[in-house]
């Protein structure tokens, strides 16, 4: 671009954004409010400001204009005009840059300073008189881009969801400290797209990765002036453009090749989203883009008092999706990032708000509804995080058909179960067979269920079970940070020890837990790290810590290889065996053409749970029957599927139990093939190791027996008629 005053065209008002069509580029920025919008252009250092142009063309709203010598790589931003009127829900300042919401990619870091405020800082705490000061040399730009990317035969890998098992990641955290990924790339898009991790992902056997949010964000000036960074980014200003930190190149298309990457893996790319709320915070916040553009289009604000703003969220402010501009925003960015970075789903941060239509959560809201019907938006995963802060906030099982959702009712039922507490049997028994008496009724499956025991908000797995409290301190707010609430054990010390039974109960307990997790019905979900002894020092509310707290260490010890090791034969023994991934509930009931029933529960002395033991405080100890024979379930293609039975043991009481081994059936015989107490007995290849009738079920561990056909003596007929049996199937 020259520096000569640039050629205008009225352009068009569709689509919304910076858009390259090969000759020019077309500029379009919606404004309900405005009396004026400026288009503002800048040199390739982002900090002098080129031209100013007068966007003179509104259609329905939107004001446009086509630059025909515009180019990729171009930095603008926008100045809007309009009644500056706090006490009326108005905050327009033209002083003051403003990010386009649709921007693709964002460039330059936000400096911040008092002139980011619409009104003048230093007065009094509730004068929000206006601000003249200039803010643009030290504010974000959006960039022109060209959109264009050789995707090939990419195509998305389409795990069913009951086959699903999801890792959740932060980009940065990741593969900061990997030491086998280039240090070039350590941190980035690039560096989760290497042969390393990707060979670390396929090996584990997750099918999906989840991104913490990668949508463009800011770090909270409170944060910055303590040293500090918002390193988890539910913090976002750019629903479009992926967040720059964490690109080696500096280009959007690096995202693209990270998603391309990984479908050739056969991985999915699910993103965190938060569409809940932005950065800018609550009426004392900064002016850096919807709330210069239109405050009472894109905000809640109070009905009787619009200089205050509803917030649902915890952060200050909560976006208006009674709006159909703002509809449109987050529909457009989902689009986006579905049709033009090909993600797989979406995970939505504080998902209760978005149903919100008047105060009241709704399930039938114009969100809920306008996801249902689109055709794009409807194919792929969606999972809510079913709360928010807000009144009646709290909707585990009540988002419609379609939705799965975090489940932090097994969360607490897993933890407070491993941690010893009684009267839990039935809890836990509703939530590894896919909590039915949430999702059933409703005409939901088990994978609505997203079971997870630990998230990044929260203990990892290594501190579930080394830390009775929470240690923030790091974070600057005399502990004050995070949930007290952990349902965590220490095991007998309070963090790191040396002494080797804690260490040896840590390790057990951190096998039940993930046994428990991928033996459950439902789509298990694992948090980045938690299978090679991830610390965070006992910090559980890390959101602010971009450092060696957050950041993921691969030096691994020995305990370390053996948890990975047990972690991926579980995960391997959840996806041989369909019994484990269920599309339909468990009945109860004997299946058809068989003598036994789908599912039995049973008491230590092998006879079948009563209505009245199922909430008894004593009761710790619990075994499982999953019938395999008769499996009434199908493949995609409608092929029956079959699998062998199992009996699931599992006892969370510190003493070991006698358990009585139902007789299996004739020429039959259990194998032990997972015990939590014994390292080294897990996957059963070559395992000869027998069953007695009445197993010794240590303290404090979950067994996993499978029933199979009596071996044969070798060179007998019947081991040969079973060899020439599998050589014919084969």
């Amino acid at each position: 671009m020259s520096v000569q005053t640039p050629i205008v065209w009225p352009g068009s008002p569709y689509p919304l954004g910076a858009t390259w069509d090969g000759e020019g580029v077309n500029f379009a920025i919606f404004s309900e409010h405005a009396e004026r919008i400026e288009l503002c252009l800048f040199d390739a250092t982002g900090r002098r400001e080129l031209h100013r142009i007068p966007l003179r063309e509104q259609t329905d709203q939107v004001w446009h204009c086509y630059l025909p010598e515009a180019r990729p790589g171009l930095l603008y931003g926008y100045r809007a005009y309009g009644p500056y009127d706090p006490a009326k829900g108005f905050r327009f300042n033209h002083h003051k840059l403003l990010l386009d919401p649709y921007a693709k990619q964002i460039q330059g870091k936000l400096e911040w300073s008092d002139s980011h405020f619409g009104y003048r800082i230093g007065q009094a705490k509730e004068d929000l008189s206006f601000d003249r000061r200039d803010n643009a040399a030290g504010v974000s730009k959006g960039m022109v881009i060209d959109s264009a990317f050789t995707w090939g035969s990419d195509r998305a890998p389409k795990i069913p969801w009951h086959e699903s098992v999801i890792y959740e990641v932060h980009v940065k955290g990741f593969t900061i400290r990997h030491p086998d990924v280039p240090a070039a790339l350590r941190g980035t898009y690039a560096g989760l797209a290497t042969a390393p991790v990707i060979d670390y992902f396929t090996r584990l056997g997750v099918t999906a990765v989840e991104l913490m949010p990668v949508h463009s964000f800011i770090d909270d000036r409170r944060l910055v002036e303590k040293g500090l960074r918002n390193y988890w980014g539910y913090n976002s200003i750019g629903f479009f453009a992926p967040e720059h930190r964490y690109s080696a190149t500096g280009h959007a298309n690096e995202f693209k090749t990270m998603v391309k990457t990984l479908h050739s893996a056969g991985i999915e790319v699910i993103l965190d989203v938060v569409y809940n709320h932005t950065a800018e915070g609550n009426q004392l916040g900064p002016t850096l883009s919807f709330r210069g553009i239109d405050n009472p289009v894109y905000y809640r604000l109070i009905g009787d008092n619009p200089r205050y703003y509803m917030d649902y969220t915890g952060t200050g402010n909560t976006l208006n999706m009674r709006h159909p501009r703002v509809l449109q925003l987050i529909m457009d960015s989902l689009r986006y990032w579905v049709l033009d970075m090909h993600v797989d789903g979406f995970r939505f941060d504080l998902a209760a708000t978005l149903a919100r239509e008047l105060h009241e959560v709704d399930k039938l809201g114009a969100f809920l509804d306008i996801i249902h019907q689109d055709p794009v938006l409807s194919q792929v995963k969606l999972i809510a995080e079913p709360w928010d802060l807000g009144e009646g906030g709290y909707q585990v099982g009540k988002f419609p058909v379609g939705w799965a959702e975090w489940n932090d009712r097994y969360r607490d039922a897993v933890r407070s179960y491993w941690k010893g507490d009684g009267g839990l049997i039935g809890e836990l028994a509703y939530r590894i067979t896919g909590s039915s008496d949430l999702y059933a009724r409703s005409g939901r499956r088990p994978y609505a269920s997203i079971n997870f025991v630990t998230a990044h908000d929260g203990f990892t797995l290594q501190d579930l079970v080394s830390y009775n409290q929470k240690h923030n301190e790091a974070n600057g707010e005399d502990n004050r940070a995070g949930t007290d609430n952990n349902r965590s054990w220490n095991c007998g010390a309070e963090g790191a020890t040396d002494d080797p039974q804690i260490l040896a109960l840590r390790a057990q307990q951190k096998r039940n837990f993930l046994a428990t997790l991928f033996l459950s019905q439902g789509v298990p979900m694992m948090l980045a790290g938690d299978a090679i002894g991830h610390t965070q020092n006992g910090n559980n509310n890390a959101y602010c810590q971009d450092n060696e707290i957050s950041w993921i260490n691969w030096e691994q010890n020995a305990a370390d290889a053996e948890l990975l090791e047990f972690a991926r034969q579980v995960i391997a023994i959840r996806k041989d065996h369909p019994v484990f991934h269920r599309r339909n509930f468990f009945q109860g009931r004997a299946i058809k053409g068989a003598e036994i029933k789908d599912i039995l529960w049973l008491r230590p002395d092998g006879k079948e749970m009563t209505d009245e033991e199922w909430n008894r405080e004593s009761a710790h100890c619990l075994g499982v029957f999953f019938a395999g024979e008769g499996l009434e379930e199908v493949d995609a293609r409608g092929k029956r599927l079959s699998d062998m039975n199992f009996l699931l043991l599992i006892n969370a009481h510190f003493e070991e139990v006698s358990f009585a081994v139902p007789q299996p059936s004739s020429g039959k015989e259990w194998i032990v093939l997972l015990d939590t107490a014994q390292v080294n007995i897990a996957n059963g290849n070559g395992n000869n190791h027998v069953v007695p009738e009445h197993y010794p079920l240590k303290g404090r561990s979950l067994c996993l027996l499978m029933q199979r056909q009596e071996r044969r003596a070798s060179g007998s007929p019947e081991y040969l008629k079973e060899r020439e049996e599998v050589m014919n199937e084969a």
